[in-house]
């Protein structure tokens, strides 16, 4: 019987392949970078053709590093980024426009529009989402609008849509499916019912033919080159997975080019009041099916990533943990990473990214400092908006992601959320996610084995418990936070 597992990672960056072994050790692994496009201010496109050519490169890579052929692979397991749009051909495969990435804030207008005339409620009702432009239904209007001959073609089934995971199913299997992970990031599921909601498609205007059928995150997606496809998560719900929240009351946030904070809440969704989102953490055969809640910050190593190429204050990301610890603290300068906006708890997508405290002092190390800082502020507001809509505060709370490999921001995140932070060895969680997922479908691993996984080696970093210190520097990220809202809101 084959052993081995192999994840699929296609994110906003870049595209990965793992394998891993019988103990949910990485044997082997692939990465290729995926380039953004911005053709406008706000606007962020991807080209669905390298996403594919990248995924088929690195899944043989791969394989061939760990000397393994397909018939070796008992499962692969996908895992995506979410809420990017791709549209293509029925017949050909190709895609018919670019990719329009979650980052994108071209369709702010039709979400102000929508909500001016009374649908925000009843949508956050029927999805447990906001109208926002980070979701996909309005991408995925933009596009039936604007591309030449997509609605009709769209209404016939002759054009296919989806988001990446379903964009890849259908290039490595031939099948055209999404999971309920990806689906309830679209605002055109009924989080209840995990099923496309007709009033939803009208309001939207989107033609049912065009969508992917829904099936379990953990069931048969088909198979690729003879291994079976037997898992398909969203990244978030996969690196929830991975670190163990497989059970309800597990929390970890990713600090990838965003913030993502997850929560297990069981198998019932918990409705937000306090600027959250409801969505699934992960559905089996038979109904079975987990919740999560969620707040999503938009920007958070990609603010790192800014200063290296925006601004070519570092020459890497890393370097900005040295350059951070360097100094005694940020000497009252505060960044507000709104670069696509403001995502949870605020929805603002008018705010802007700003920068506050400048003195004549200020060096490069204050503007890294204040990055990494920025990731811990907008987790700390996540976490309080949490434990606010579920009455319970966390006790612990596990980081993976990229920026995670700084331990300058875990003790600062330790710090100010007065919390032990807990770090992976293997800060791929969503790759291992995905794969104890198919691993878990496949038979390979029990429940108990995907929690003891990821219950190893983790390194914990501890607060001091100085509240004086919490309170001050909290204040000062209200202040900025405050002066960024709203900065490209239209004039009246």
């Amino acid at each position: 019987m084959a052993e081995r597992v192999a994840a699929l990672d296609l994110g906003t960056t870049g595209v990965r392949c793992v394998i891993y072994d019988r103990r949910a050790r990485a044997v082997a692994t692939a990465y290729r970078e995926l380039p953004l496009r911005y053709p406008q201010p706000g606007w962020v496109e991807q080209d669905p053709e390298e996403m594919v050519a990248g995924a088929r490169e690195v899944l043989a890579q791969a394989l061939a590093r760990a000397s393994l052929s397909p018939a070796d692979v008992a499962a692969l397991g996908i895992t995506n980024q979410r809420e990017t749009v791709v549209v293509w051909d029925r017949a050909t495969g190709r895609s018919l426009a670019a990719a329009i990435v979650w980052q994108d804030r071209r369709t702010a207008p039709l979400c102000h529009r929508l909500r001016a005339e009374g649908h925000a409620d009843w949508v956050r009702e029927r999805t447990g989402l906001p109208l926002d432009p980070y979701f996909s239904a309005t991408k995925l209007a933009w596009l039936l609008e604007h591309v030449p001959g997509l609605r009709a073609r769209a209404e016939q089934g002759d054009a296919l849509c989806g988001t990446v995971d379903s964009w890849l199913v259908w290039n490595l299997t031939g099948v055209h499916a999404t999971d309920p992970t990806n689906a309830s990031r679209t605002l055109l599921l009924d989080l209840d019912r995990r099923e496309w909601d007709r009033e939803l498609l009208n309001l939207f205007g989107i033609p049912s033919m065009c969508l992917p059928e829904v099936r379990p995150s953990l069931s048969p997606f088909g198979t690729w080159e003879g291994i079976p496809v037997g898992a398909v998560l969203g990244d978030q719900q996969a690196a929830l997975f991975g670190q163990g929240g497989i059970v309800p009351g597990r929390a970890k946030v990713t600090w990838g080019t965003g913030a993502f904070l997850l929560l297990n809440v069981g198998p019932a969704p918990v409705g937000s009041r306090h600027g959250l989102v409801a969505t699934v953490a992960h559905a089996r055969p038979g109904g079975a099916v987990h919740y999560a809640l969620e707040g999503s910050v938009f920007v958070a190593g990609a603010a790192l990533q800014w200063l290296r190429d925006g601004l070519g204050i570092l020459t890497a990301a890393a370097e900005a943990d040295v350059l951070a610890a360097s100094l005694p603290d940020n000497e009252g300068v505060y960044f507000v990473p709104a670069l696509a906006g403001l995502g949870a708890p605020h929805w603002d997508p008018h705010a802007r990214g700003t920068i506050l405290g400048l003195t004549r002092g200020t060096t490069r190390a204050h503007l890294a400092r204040a990055a990494l800082e920025a990731i811990a502020y907008q987790t700390h507001d996540l976490v309080r908006a949490m434990e606010a809509d579920t009455g319970q505060e966390l006790r612990e709370l596990r980081v993976d992601g990229g920026a995670a490999r700084s331990d300058f921001l875990c003790q600062f995140q330790a710090e100010v959320l007065g919390i032990p932070i807990l770090r992976p060895a293997d800060l791929e969680t969503t790759s291992r996610g995905a794969a104890l997922a198919a691993g878990l479908a496949a038979g390979l691993w029990t429940e108990d084995g995907v929690v003891e996984a990821a219950a190893a080696d983790l390194t914990r970093f501890l607060p001091a418990g100085d509240a004086a210190w919490t309170a001050r520097q909290l204040f000062g990220w209200r202040r900025a936070l405050d002066r960024a809202r709203g900065w490209a809101a239209p004039a009246d």
